[in-house]
């Protein structure tokens, strides 16, 4: 049986108030069709392999990392005009019938604008950046990194603003290899964005 909106409403309440990401336990499987069925309150929701995910507001260093980061990307693509787009958060990817993200940022080449509709993103972002706090961490490094892998991201960016370091998983013969991790005094460049560099003395200052 499907969770009633009632019980979302009660969900999203315990995030108010604990501060935490709350997951639904349903026995049916949560589809993009029940996703937008949910309360347009501020909060991220995300429907993750069939399970019901919301996250409170981020906080403000997180706010400010995204936002360097999102300027660095534009300013090289308006520069080298080199097609794409990037985005950041809040908006919709739709990965599977089961996987309705909000990633914190997402690059989209040239090449995969078909994706790009009105409404969301349908299908995989050749880039995708998450940014993480307490709350989302594991879910960060472990349960969406398998779906990016597994639904064709080409590059995915775990970023941690607590020990300012960005962990790289580049697709390598159809899977993520070994992340390659960015410290503090070192750039951070990727095959996806010829010239782009991106000082992490910068992004982290």
């Amino acid at each position: 049986e499907r969770r009633t909106l009632q019980a979302v409403l009660t969900m999203v309440q315990s995030v108010l108030t604990e501060g935490q990401v709350v997951q639904g336990h349903s026995s049916t499987k949560l589809t993009y069709a029940d996703y937008v069925l949910l309360p347009d309150d501020g909060l991220r929701h995300e429907i993750i392999e069939g399970e019901h995910y919301v996250t409170p507001s981020p906080s403000m260093r997180h706010q400010r990392i995204s936002g360097r980061l999102f300027n660095l990307i534009q300013n090289h693509l308006d520069t080298r005009r080199a097609g794409g787009e990037v985005f950041c958060a809040p908006f919709d990817v739709l990965l599977s019938h089961l996987n309705v993200l909000v990633p914190d940022l997402a690059y989209i080449s040239a090449e995969r604008a078909r994706i790009i509709t009105l409404k969301n993103v349908q299908g995989a972002p050749d880039l995708v950046v998450e940014i993480l706090s307490p709350s989302t961490k594991s879910r960060d490094q472990r349960l969406k990194r398998d779906v990016y892998e597994r639904t064709g991201v080409e590059e995915y960016w775990v970023v941690d603003p607590d020990k300012d370091f960005i962990d790289v998983h580049r697709r390598m013969a159809g899977e993520f290899g070994p992340p390659i991790r960015y410290r503090r005094g070192e750039t951070l460049t990727t095959p996806l964005l010829p010239g782009l560099e991106l000082p992490l003395d910068k992004v982290f200052a």
